[in-house]
């Protein structure tokens, strides 16, 4: 705290005699305002520790949101550099010949620089030997003629000519330390103990070359050393030699400054990392444009490629000029055309053949139908026959129905590779459509001796779909199972998830061999060729459900195992353009037990009070009621554990094999 104090003029008489009395009031009101002061003074303490300690927060949290920042932008910018660095050519390789350059360029500029540098000392060194050597010979010379006596003289004469050997020499700055040999008890008259040059003292002369120069006789030594010249410590070489001046034995150091030398070496330096650094940027253009003309060609043409991959096969690449990369642009391009050219006659040819099974089905169904109702008036009439001709008449119906129900897979295939087969999606109950297909397979399933039973959610599963496609799908699929399930039991399972409904179709007889699963949907193909059909059958029954499939955007899959039966799986999504993310039943079924080593296995996690099964589960996967409705085919009776198949509805698999 700073206070001032104002002198009050003495004055005499009655107004001065109060004069004592006014300092006196004034003194108790200056005293209790330094106290208030001194009072207050930690309380503003306080204050500013406070103020203190809330501008150290804020700047610990400006430093942390800070660093927060800047670590995820570096992580991002590796991370780009990295991607970068893999995905483009031409960035790998300029960037590859940047770094060789400045390495190449770092280790042939430190040689050159240090070269320099070590010419321009040896330089600079040399020349102050020679020089130092002509300047002690001519002290020497003056020290030796000198005819004085006295005090004066001789500190004139010392000084005289040091004096002469300091200043310029014929290239560099010089100056000189002159120091008397210590230890020595003769003459004790001398006058002259030491001088030197303006800043120098003996402490610029390194303690190595002192004793080498006192142990010499006429020798010569140097060494570096630093200068101090104003503000600043400049190199320096320091020569010395011993002279002698009126029995007495002196140290003689001249000493030279480099920083000329210096500043030529930096310059040296600055013009080679400039023209380092020049050229450095000029080899990246360099390799840039060069790596551009030989990459951009193939960039083109990996383009290119993708278009002609995706269908613009009339897609070619620019060509320019006879050389290489020209040559590869013009094989690409003949490449390209004679692949159009294979493509187009193939669909060309492909046309046609949809075209003609398209025209020879139409053109079929009116004498077909002349045939078929021949083939219905001879049936009729068949008991007022022969018996062969009986026979022929049950023949020749039998087999119009099956080149009817040919003529109408055909028909529909057509439809489907000229790509005018529609969905007409509406909301509708699964589980309902499911029912009606097992009640018009039952018949079928009666004369094989097995029966259909069907396990789903009693309060149904609602999907948009096409009901006629679906119905023509698990036709077929519930169909495949009772002719190759040898009499044995199918179970149809019905079950949803968030987003798809399932179905699957289990049935235990022949069962198939995994590459027989994967050609299954293939058109015309039988795992038996040599296989008896007796229900009839087109052999596209499964492609057409495959194409059917398609439409909706879901799944068909197929399992086998020789000797354990088929499983086929329909999922769909539940409602039209969602992604069906996993399906609500297993493909492969968990009542199967293979041999250990061949592959996973799935568990199948069943409700309570279910069937066979591992044991208990979580409930319904797809949140409807445990209870289930079950159906069974008359011509059976219903399999042992059926009516407790509540587990359908919540069948769930801890491994999708989709």
């Amino acid at each position: 705290m700073v206070s001032a104090t104002k002198q009050v003029p003495e004055s005499s008489g009655p107004e001065g005699a109060h004069a004592p009395d006014q300092a006196a009031a004034k003194g108790p009101e200056h005293t209790d305002a330094l106290a208030a002061e001194l009072a207050a003074l930690p309380f503003r303490a306080r204050i500013w520790r406070r103020r203190g300690i809330i501008v150290g927060v804020r700047v610990a949290r400006l430093v942390r949101v800070g660093l927060s920042s800047f670590f995820p932008a570096l992580r991002y910018l590796g991370r780009s550099l990295h991607q970068r660095w893999r995905r483009s050519l031409q960035f790998r390789t300029v960037l590859t010949t940047l770094l060789l350059a400045v390495t190449s360029f770092g280790a042939v500029g430190a040689y050159l620089s240090n070269q320099i540098a070590n010419n321009l000392f040896q330089e600079r060194l040399t020349q102050a030997e020679s020089e130092t050597r002509y300047n002690v010979k001519q002290v020497q010379e003056t020290f030796d003629g000198a005819q004085v006596t006295d005090q004066s003289s001789v500190i004139t004469l010392v000084y005289d000519t040091l004096n002469a050997v300091e200043g310029r020499g014929s290239v560099i700055q010089r100056r000189y330390v002159f120091e008397a040999k210590p230890e020595q008890t003769k003459p004790r008259n001398r006058w002259v103990e030491s001088r030197a040059s303006d800043q120098l003292t003996v402490s610029v002369i390194p303690p190595d070359l002192r004793k080498a120069v006192q142990d010499s006789g006429k020798d010569q030594y140097w060494a570096s050393t630093v200068i101090p010249v104003g503000t600043e410590d400049r190199p320096g070489i320091a020569v010395g030699n011993l002279v002698t001046f009126n029995g007495t034995v002196y140290e003689l150091y001249l000493i030279y400054d480099l920083n000329t030398a210096q500043q030529t070496l930096d310059e040296i330096q600055g013009v080679l990392l400039a023209g380092g650094a020049v050229l450095v940027l000029m080899i990246g253009a360099i390799a840039w444009y060069v790596t551009r003309n030989v990459v951009s060609p193939v960039s083109h043409a990996a383009l290119v490629s993708e278009k002609l991959a995706a269908g613009q096969l009339q897609e070619r690449m620019v060509v320019k000029g006879e050389d290489e990369v020209a040559r590869l642009g013009a094989s690409f391009n003949h490449m390209a055309a004679s692949l159009q050219e294979q493509i187009t006659q193939l669909a060309t040819l492909s046309q046609m053949q949809q075209r003609f099974v398209s025209d020879v089905s139409h053109e079929l169904r009116t004498p077909l139908t002349t045939v078929r109702m021949a083939a219905e008036v001879l049936y009729d009439a068949r008991h007022d026959f022969d018996p062969i001709n009986k026979r022929s008449a049950e023949l020749l119906y039998n087999q119009v129905e099956r080149f009817q129900s040919l003529l109408a897979d055909l028909l529909e295939i057509s439809r489907f590779d000229a790509g005018v087969a529609m969905l007409d999606a509406e909301p509708e109950d699964i589980v309902q459509v499911i029912a009606h297909v097992i009640e018009g397979a039952t018949p079928v399933a009666a004369e094989y001796g097995s029966e259909i039973i069907l396990r789903a959610p009693a309060g149904g599963i609602v999907a948009e779909m096409d009901a006629r496609r679906i119905d023509r799908i698990l036709r077929n699929l519930i169909l495949n199972a009772v002719e190759h399930g040898e009499g044995r039991p199918v179970i149809v399972t019905v079950a949803a998830n968030q987003t798809a409904v399932g179905v699957a179709v289990r049935d235990q007889g022949i069962g198939m061999t995994p590459a027989e699963a994967a050609r299954v949907f293939d058109r015309f193909w039988r795992a038996d060729p040599a296989r008896a059909r007796t229900t009839g059958g087109s052999g596209l029954g499964l492609s057409i459900a495959m194409e059917d499939t398609k439409l909706h955007n879901g799944w068909l899959q197929a399992w086998g195992n020789k000797g354990s039966g088929s499983n086929f799986r329909l999922t769909v999504p539940l409602r039209q353009g969602e992604e069906i993310d996993r399906s609500p039943v297993q493909l492969e079924p968990g009542d199967i037990v293979l041999p250990d080593g061949q592959h996973d296995k799935n568990i199948l996690v069943l409700g309570p009070g279910s069937g066979p099964g591992p044991g208990p589960g979580p409930g319904p996967a797809s949140g409807t009621d445990e209870s289930v409705a079950e159906a069974s085919s008359p011509g059976g009776r219903t399999a042992p554990g059926a009516a407790n198949a509540g587990a359908a509805a919540g069948a769930t698999s801890t491994k999708d094999h989709s």
